[in-house]
């Protein structure tokens, strides 16, 4: 059975999945144009990550980093790969939107890159209604990066 569940990313597994996302965001994108968060920054006040579990092990993650300004961004979204295609990140991304909820935010916001390895991702969250949008926080456009936003009034 799959369970989603805070953590604090003292597992193995789970440094092994941040590892591996780490390593894929700075394969994927050009230099400078990674803004996935490290170990320390998962860990800064106003984060919070989410794995998904089976048999102890940590298959997917996902964190929502509070923006300050009633909204906030989606962080950190991985699913390792034999893992994916099994609706982990999809209950992932409801379990976000679901705390984004009760703590009343009204937006959540993310930057990703663009090319085929951000193209699985971004046909989730467009899925789900994310829409493209402009730069949000400190970001600013590229190239490379793109917005999406979804409106929790409307989601």
């Amino acid at each position: 059975m799959l369970t989603i569940d805070r953590d604090d990313l003292s597992g193995a597994s789970t440094q092994a999945l941040l590892a591996l996302h780490l390593k894929g965001m700075h394969e994927n994108s050009p230099p400078g144009a990674v803004f996935a968060l490290d170990w320390s920054g998962l860990k800064a006040p106003g984060v919070t990550v989410w794995t998904a579990r089976h048999d102890g092990e940590t298959l997917g993650m996902a964190s929502l980093k509070e923006l300050g300004d009633g909204s906030g961004e989606l962080k950190s979204m991985r699913t390792r790969p034999d893992a994916l295609r099994q609706g982990i990140a999809a209950a992932l991304l409801e379990r976000v939107i679901e705390e984004a909820r009760s703590r009343s935010l009204t937006r959540i916001s993310l930057e990703t890159g663009s090319g085929p390895a951000f193209e699985p991702a971004l046909a989730l969250y467009r899925k789900r209604g994310f829409v493209d949008g402009g730069a949000f926080g400190d970001y600013e456009k590229s190239a490379f990066n793109q917005f999406l936003h979804l409106d929790l009034k409307d989601a």
